[in-house]
């Protein structure tokens, strides 16, 4: 699974670069955070605006990602399309996750609040 990191301000911003997190990827995907966010100690964004589905799985994937960051180090998600919002909101999960429309804004937020 093609994930790519880049570091703004206090925020690691993951991008996930795949249509799907299903049972398929899921392995792949939670691989590749781990390895991402190994040597990282900001809270994380992951930006799933190019992930049109995910099923139960892919969800199990991104909480146990959540989880592996630990208490100090939260995992929000930004840009869910339609449809895998509708998955978060479904499984109560946007109780879990803090959702930005964008990375951009979940920048812009974190700035203000750093100032």
């Amino acid at each position: 699974m093609n994930i790519t990191s880049e570091t703004t301000g206090e925020l690691q911003i993951l991008t996930v670069h795949a249509q799907r997190i299903d049972a398929v990827a899921a392995i792949q995907f939670k691989d590749a955070v781990r390895e991402l966010t190994a040597d990282q100690e900001t809270a994380v964004v992951l930006d799933l605006s190019q992930v049109d589905f995910i099923d139960s799985s892919g969800l199990g994937a991104i909480v146990a990602s959540m989880k592996h960051l630990g208490k100090d180090r939260p995992l929000h998600l930004a840009g869910l399309k339609p449809i895998v919002a509708k998955v978060f909101a479904l499984t109560r999960m946007e109780r879990v996750f803090r959702i930005f429309s964008s990375p951009m804004e979940a920048v812009q937020i974190d700035q203000a609040r750093s100032a």
